[in-house]
């Protein structure tokens, strides 16, 4: 900016003084040799916030495609030029039980036997199974996983390296198999990737396979070891059964009775009946000794049949209680066996419905995989999201960019 000194009067030199220009201030200066047009574009750029010099936006647009069009640029080149296409086939599936009813959803729900709570545990267990080693071993013995893996189709970037590790075989597939489960409904949803679609679908109904095995090996499990201390208990009472029939016979065997019960109330009744007949006789010789004398043959004979008949009586009375071997000791034994016997039998009738329990509660908890969308044929690659991934790379270089150069022209202005 141009400064005219002013003069002051001689009596104001003392009062005021005039202010000095500032150094840094341009000052319009004109040349006759360029002209008043050229010095002022130059006194208008000089400014600050003035316009720039077309060397200046040069350099930034040079700046700019070095650093956000060219890394940009070989992205898409690597990305259409060289990255391989993969397909992706999608499969869905529900785990349920034979317990669960569809009483509580409605339409669809009820049609397939839905429940709205799932077992989602069991769901997450086959989840987890899908994605284990187990499950990798199992694809590559049936549907030759490291060559689908490998094929000429893919890139050198993409493709799973030649005599790869268990583990980065594992790490791979995981890379390539997503499988989660919604919280809502339960329903477990399965997307392979492949760098053919046949792979991919080839790959998802094996998985379906796989998992419905493991289903039913879950259901054996479930199913054996509910029944096992059902089956012990059983076998125990089978047992006690066995060894009360045993005892029994032998019994019978030892007292050549096949009935002790039977033959004690025949003797038993054997004996009343005895009784009675001692009595009857004892009544009639009581009556012959106020007719006749005691030394008469009527006499002598009734009071010998009396005491044969009471020898008779003793006798049997002996056979019932009088030692070890008599029908009261026998029919002991005997009836304790029979206790036992019934007791087996009773417990054996428990161990038998607790089976029968058993086997209906683990049928009704037995796990089915229900499948709900079969795994499709795709016909378009859906990865790798090309346009997705150089409009993020663009982006993200021209934000760095633009922060890079607002801090630089920060420290150029604090160095001016």
């Amino acid at each position: 900016m141009a400064t005219i000194p002013l003069h002051p009067t001689e009596h104001e030199t003392d009062l005021i003084e005039a202010p000095a220009a500032p150094p840094d201030e341009p000052a319009l200066r004109f040349n006759p040799e360029r002209g008043p047009v050229h010095e002022l574009r130059q006194f208008e750029q000089n400014l600050p916030g003035g316009p720039e010099p077309w060397h200046r936006r040069l350099a930034w647009l040079r700046n700019l495609a070095l650093f956000v069009l060219l890394p940009t640029l070989a992205v898409a080149i690597f990305e259409y030029g060289v990255v391989a296409n993969q397909y992706e086939s999608e499969t869905h599936f529900v785990i349920r039980t034979a317990g669960q009813s569809g009483s509580a959803g409605s339409g669809l729900g009820q049609l397939l036997g839905l429940d709205p709570n799932p077992t989602a545990a069991d769901s997450q267990t086959v989840v987890d199974y899908l994605l284990s080693h187990d499950a990798v071993a199992s694809l590559e013995r049936s549907v030759g996983l490291r060559a689908m893996f490998r094929r000429p189709d893919a890139d050198i970037f993409s493709r799973l390296a030649d005599n790869a590790p268990p583990e980065t075989l594992l790490r791979y597939y995981r890379t390539m198999v997503d499988v989660e489960v919604g919280r809502d409904a339960g329903i477990t949803r399965v997307a392979v990737r492949g760098f053919r679609g046949a792979d991919a679908q080839r790959l998802a109904e094996a998985l379906l396979v796989i998992g419905e095995r493991r289903v039913n090996e879950f259901n054996k499990r479930l199913l054996e070891s509910r029944l096992a201390a059902a089956r012990e208990s059983l076998q125990a009472a089978e047992a006690g059964v066995s060894d009360t029939q045993a005892a029994l016979s032998g019994l019978r065997e030892s007292a050549r009775d096949a009935d002790p019960e039977r033959t004690s109330a025949a003797r038993i009744a054997m004996v009343t009946q005895m009784q009675s007949d001692l009595a009857q006789a004892r009544a009639r010789l009581a009556g012959m000794a106020a007719a006749v004398r005691p030394d008469s043959p009527q006499y002598v004979a009734q009071a010998a049949q009396v005491r044969a008949i009471e020898q008779q009586v003793g006798a049997a009375q002996a056979s019932l209680t009088g030692s070890a071997q008599a029908t009261a000791s026998g029919l002991g034994r005997f009836e304790g066996i029979r206790f036992r016997q019934e007791l087996a039998a009773k417990r054996y009738e428990a161990a038998t419905a607790a089976l029968d329990t058993a086997r209906e509660q683990a049928l009704r908890q037995q796990l089915y995989l229900v499948r709900i969308v079969e795994p499709n044929a795709p016909g378009k690659a859906l990865y790798p999201k090309r346009m997705k991934l150089i409009g993020t790379v663009f982006f993200a270089l021209l934000l760095a960019y633009a922060i890079g150069w607002l801090i630089l022209a920060g420290v150029r202005e604090h160095a001016a």
